[in-house]
């Protein structure tokens, strides 16, 4: 093993060719519950991807894939780090983020986050059960700054009488709704939450609505970065108090719920309250969030 680790080209640049690799890689290395959905996560960390690789000749032994900031783009986010199991503890992930810390110099980036770039992110940060990651992280510098948290949904959700609100129409978004859901969602909430909900609506998911006079009040979508993962969801503070968030988050559950899923994530929770009155929802995964200065 060690020869093949001598072999090692640390800087191979990540192109879309190493997308069936990439994919396979993280199979290898997630958790169970992320290795099920890796082509689902692969493919919305790699938008627009920074990233280097590790080759031990045709094969793929690791991976570093960053990104540019959407609201800062002096800030660099690190979506990705990936170590083959049967190359670990050969000093790869040092040189992964060695190197991709170059790229990011290079391009003129200040910082980086080890956190969530929305939309296109597939965690809020590190679970803590990556421990190989958080150790690679300490080692090179990030200092652990934030911990956030995820709830889980289980499914199907039990049967609960919810009261009906007097002109509200709810139902699922289609395409022609998307002009007036855009225009709530970026008003409101911005642009993240807009192009989650595009997504949603246009196949990756679902999105729920409830609409007032034809005019949009209120929403929840699933599946906009990972097919198990609710949200985003939001109601206009005119329409607060009306129960409709808790409708609206049943709906996407059920729809979750018809695909077979066991169980559906809420990601990045604010509410902790409202969802495990609504739903039942308990806190489950935990993440750490680390930033460097480069």
């Amino acid at each position: 093993m060690k020869d093949r680790a001598d072999r090692l080209d640390w800087r191979a640049v990540y192109t879309a060719a190493h997308r069936v690799a990439l994919i396979d890689l993280a199979k290898r290395c997630l958790l169970p519950e992320d290795a099920t959905e890796a082509e689902a996560i692969v493919d919305v960390l790699t938008h627009a991807p920074i990233g280097v690789v590790s080759m031990d000749g045709e094969r793929l032994a690791g991976a570093a894939l960053a990104s540019i900031g959407h609201k800062d783009p002096t800030a660099a986010h690190l979506d990705l780090l990936l170590v083959d199991p049967e190359y670990r503890r050969r000093g790869i992930a040092r040189g992964l983020l060695t190197e991709l810390e170059q790229v990011l110099k290079v391009r003129g980036m200040t910082s980086v986050s080890v956190k969530g770039n929305a939309p296109d992110y597939a965690w809020p940060g590190v679970d803590v059960r990556y421990t190989a990651a958080i150790c690679a992280l300490r080692a090179a510098g990030y200092e652990h700054d934030r911990t956030a948290w995820n709830m889980t949904a289980p499914l199907p959700v039990p049967e609960k009488n919810l009261k009906e609100t007097k002109d509200v129409e709810v139902r699922r978004a289609l395409e022609e709704d998307l002009d007036s859901l855009r225009a709530m969602v970026s008003g409101e909430w911005g642009t993240a939450w807009t192009t989650e909900v595009e997504r949603a609506v246009m196949g990756a998911g679902g999105v729920h609505v409830a609409f007032r006079e034809g005019q949009p009040i209120a929403f929840a979508a699933w599946g906009a970065c990972r097919p198990s993962w609710f949200g985003p969801m939001g109601t206009l503070p005119a329409a607060a108090g009306l129960g409709l968030g808790s409708v609206l988050l049943r709906r996407c559950l059920e729809d979750q719920a018809a695909l077979g899923m066991a169980s559906a994530q809420i990601g990045w929770v604010g509410p902790v309250r409202f969802y495990s009155n609504a739903v039942g929802a308990y806190i489950d995964r935990v993440f750490f969030l680390f930033s460097k200065a480069l």
